[in-house]
């Protein structure tokens, strides 16, 4: 690569997709540095990997955690503790930083995704949360800061490469007429809504084909995941609900495709790993290496697409109806989901009563318009006490 040396901020560094972010750096020193590392209280994490990268800041957005962690970091002096939003705010936006690895999961992610784009970085999406609360408000301050945005879930990278691009990396939409989204099905494809009514949260979590944290394997089970993708696809590519389709695709070989209107379908294919689409965005316009196997198609063998049935699966329901009031409807359905999906973890409530709670918040949430970020967390925590007072009928 030709550009120097990149200075990458880390936001969820101990998380999976930090995990791998760091995998692909560490292959490529002499194109890529770590200016920073986040992590939430994974202390033991964090400093294993403070030690190996030796960042200038690691943040914690934990306090008490961050006191742990400075009483351990004399053995990497050069690398300074910072806490909470200021912490992660001050990482995003330092004028060293070229890139920004959003990977905080959930609604926590959102204040300091939004700060890295309105500080014009190159934000590297893996939060989805943050489309789906505050889409507007991100793509706006993408846009007027000259942000460039590089969408690292698999799907919406997928698609990302079928299509042409310009020089900021904003898709061109001229000539296509649908994005198809794939979904694997989850560890429930097959199983009867009755089944999945006593589903373990392992059994939620045993996903086929990829490594995810607890969380977003429950968001692939209930086809939630699938649905705050469908919002982020119609946020980034700038796409009504109806030019969007979803397929389940059981082997997650193609991760997604792009129609257009000359009857071609363009699809991006390659083994589950989520170092693809990191090593992608890292490296754009260029392409490097990402530790990830070639696919071999002819051990892959077969290629198999069906429908989603949203009357087993209603949360993938639920989202394309938020997209579709739009408003805070979508930060509703997405803080509703990530209580219940709690619950269900910590064993108050059943699988199937996921989509229930999501959709009793939405009946009581009043929607607004999200014309600034505190618009935007009002709704969010309007729902999140609507989907607790649900869980807690449910429990009656």
């Amino acid at each position: 690569m030709s550009s120097g040396i990149r200075q990458v901020s880390v936001l969820g560094s101990t998380g999976s997709i930090g995990v791998s972010t760091l995998d692909v750096i560490a292959r490529h020193p002499g194109d890529f540095s770590v200016f920073a590392l986040a992590a939430n209280r994974s202390v033991d994490a964090l400093l294993a990997q403070c030690e190996q990268f030796k960042p200038r800041y690691a943040v914690m957005a934990d306090e008490d955690a961050a006191e742990q962690l400075r009483a351990r970091m004399a053995q990497v002096a050069d690398t300074e503790v910072l806490s909470g939003e200021q912490g992660l705010e001050r990482i995003v936006t330092a004028p060293e930083v070229d890139s920004v690895m959003a990977a905080i999961v959930g609604a926590a992610g959102l204040p300091s995704t939004l700060a890295a784009a309105r500080a014009g970085k190159t934000l590297l999406l893996a939060n989805k949360e943050s489309l789906v609360m505050g889409g507007h408000l991100l793509m706006q301050a993408v846009r007027e800061s000259g942000a460039r945005l590089m969408p690292i879930d698999s799907e919406h990278n997928a698609i990302f490469q079928c299509m042409p691009a310009d020089g900021q990396a904003r898709p061109k939409l001229k000539g296509v007429s649908k994005i198809l989204l794939t979904a694997s099905g989850g560890p429930f494809r097959n199983w009867s809504r009755a089944d999945m009514s006593d589903a373990t949260p392992d059994q939620a979590c045993a996903h086929p084909n990829w490594s995810m944290g607890r969380k977003i394997s429950v968001d692939s089970a209930s086809l939630m995941n699938k649905g705050l993708e469908f919002i982020e696809a119609c946020w980034i590519f700038d796409v009504g609900p109806k030019q969007v389709d979803v397929v389940v695709h059981p082997q997650s070989i193609i991760h997604s495709m792009v129609q257009y209107v000359d009857g071609s379908v363009l699809a991006q294919l390659g083994n589950p790993d989520m170092r693809t689409p990191i090593a992608f965005g890292l490296g754009w316009p260029e392409r490097v290496a990402a530790g990830v196997a070639p696919l071999d198609l002819i051990a892959t063998a077969r290629l198999d697409f069906e429908a989603p049935d949203e009357g087993r699966f209603p949360c993938l329901r639920l989202a394309r109806e938020s997209v579709a009031t739009g408003g805070t409807a979508m930060a509703v359905c997405n803080a509703a989901n990530e209580v219940a999906v709690d619950s269900f973890l910590g064993g108050g409530i059943r699988f199937t009563d996921i989509p229930r709670v999501i959709e009793t918040a939405l009946g009581q949430v009043k929607v607004v318009e999200p014309t600034d970020l505190s618009v935007v967390e009002t709704a969010d925590g309007e729902a999140r006490e609507a989907a607790r007072e649900a869980i807690g009928a449910l429990s009656h």
